[in-house]
């Protein structure tokens, strides 16, 4: 029987701890007949996740001495593959790795282990937004430029499969870092389990805060994430709908000043509710009082909220970048993430046309039903047994 690890490196409430339970739910859908499982933690929040009796549980972490001397290694350019021959000396999560003599390790998240340790890894590249849109500090400021592409190159160079979104991740990734197409699998987002979960009767509704009618923008306070240019074009929206609504959900780190700044520079105060952070339990009721999602990310190349949204019957206005439109494909509004006036003329046809948004929803869900779950583990399932075989 083949043996296969899971890293369960992401904390809680990190953007890529839902997909990492993705991957852990499409792992868990392999017969126990066929596949020895363990899950590798950081967190012990994770323990929760994983099924009592199905996976061998392990610990890894990192010491003072383990970071320290990764980075002093990083800092001197000593070779990757020189550490790989004497990591597991060095390094105690890697003796862990390797002590549990896997045919295969996953690891969802960007994780190191896929080029430190020496053990065959199927690595994720979510996105090379560092080398598409550096204008943005949080991936090319303080050293992110750098650190984004040692680590990308080395998990090219290392790993045995690298996961991406879609087709055009693969292109993109395969022209920067001169790795073989085939070595790259494209795996699309699914939405997480609590989307479904919410779907279901008796699920919480939303806060009583929330009104009747609004926009809705699930996102952390990054640059990238373009709430400034949602608030311009909402100022557009608002000076013929006076009523209109947008809420925002989101932890107030990062640039939650400066929008709430921005929104009083405006004068948007009665016109955006900011909810701050909001537990997954309570976000598809959101997303099922919401008028429409409006998402105008420049990142991608792909994005989960517009799949949350087809899920709950959410219509959507999302940005025209990258994989987006081959994402949603006409069961969305899409709009150029630099223009108000594109981003409010689609917020307005949304608030006022009952028939458009009744035929997005309609078109979501039809998407929705055509790629998730079940799709998204047996492509999991022929991607892993092509590796391990």
């Amino acid at each position: 029987m083949k043996k296969v690890g899971i890293i369960l490196g992401s904390e809680p409430g990190a953007g890529v701890f839902q997909y990492t339970q993705s991957i852990l739910d499409a792992l868990l859908s392999f017969p126990a007949s066929e596949l020895e499982l363990v899950a590798a933690y950081g967190d012990p929040r994770w323990l929760s996740h994983v099924p009592a009796g199905r996976m061998k549980v392990v610990a890894i972490s990192d010491s003072l001495w383990d970071r320290g001397l990764n980075r002093a290694w990083h800092m001197v350019n000593l070779p990757n593959a020189l550490w790989r021959k004497f990591a597991y000396a060095l390094n105690a999560t890697v003796r862990t790795l390797v002590h549990e003599d896997c045919d295969l390790w996953i690891c969802p998240a960007h994780e190191r282990w896929v080029f430190r340790a020496p053990i065959k890894a199927l690595g994720t590249v979510h996105d090379l937004m560092h080398r598409y849109e550096p204008q943005f500090p949080e991936v090319s400021a303080n050293g992110q430029y750098a650190q984004r592409e040692f680590h990308f190159r080395e998990t090219c160079r290392w790993a045995a499969g690298i996961l991406v979104d879609s087709e055009i991740g693969k292109r993109q990734l395969s022209g920067a870092y001169d790795v073989s197409p085939s070595k790259v699998f494209v795996l699309p987002y699914v939405p997480p389990g609590y989307i479904f979960e919410g779907q279901k009767l008796g699920a919480p509704d939303a806060p009583a805060s929330v009104p009747e009618k609004f926009f809705f923008y699930p996102a952390q306070f990054w640059m990238h994430k373009n709430h400034a240019t949602l608030f311009a074009a909402l100022d557009i929206v608002r000076k013929k709908y006076a009523d209109v609504k947008l809420v925002l959900v989101g932890a107030p780190h990062n640039g939650y000043e400066q929008a709430q700044a921005r929104v009083k520079e405006l004068g948007l105060e009665e016109n955006v509710i900011f909810l701050g952070y909001v537990p997954d339990s309570e976000m598809p009721a959101l997303y099922r009082r919401a008028r429409a999602l409006v998402m105008p990310s420049f990142f991608g190349p792909t994005n989960i909220p517009q799949l949350e949204a087809f899920v709950a019957g959410c219509p959507v206005a999302v940005s025209d970048v990258y994989g987006v439109p081959d994402q949603v494909g006409d069961a969305a509004l899409l709009f150029d993430p630099n223009s108000p006036e594109e981003i409010a003329s689609a917020m307005e046809r949304l608030w006022t046309d009952d028939a458009l948004c009744r035929a997005l929803v309609a078109k979501g869900k039809a998407r929705a039903a055509a790629w998730g779950p079940d799709q998204f583990r047996a492509r999991f399932r022929e991607i892993v047994r092509g590796l391990v075989s």
